[in-house]
């Protein structure tokens, strides 16, 4: 599951792709914009530019875990974008990512995989 989604959001030029994130996510590319604190621009002009990869693969990585521990693609971007997580303010993970706190987000993900509790 894991695999898959990097898959299907990587585009081998460059990496993880703004176009194929926003489809995956349900969102438009101005919208992962905003999530990312990205330009559109900045998007579509340099997808491969380190900054545009480091952003995009977070939110790819956290998705894929995500997808890893739901069975499914489709619960994983729901739990994206809309489950508020009780041990960080009800905010989404969605949300955190735009907060600038994927990486949080990622070590509550680890934490769940390892067994962990929310």
């Amino acid at each position: 599951m894991l695999t898959e989604f990097l898959e299907a959001v990587t585009d081998e030029r460059y990496g993880v792709s703004p176009r194929r994130l926003s489809e995956a996510l349900r969102i438009r590319v101005g919208e992962l914009s905003r999530i990312t604190h990205l330009h559109r621009n900045t998007l579509a002009r340099s997808p491969g530019s380190p900054k545009v990869q480091d952003k995009l693969g977070e939110i790819a990585h956290i998705v894929a875990l995500a997808a890893e521990l739901t069975g499914d693609t489709a619960r994983a971007v729901v739990w994206f974008r809309h489950q508020p997580l009780a041990g960080f303010d009800n905010k989404t993970a969605e949300q955190l990512v735009e907060d600038g706190q994927a990486r949080a987000v990622l070590k509550h993900l680890e934490m769940l995989r390892d067994g962990g509790y929310a």
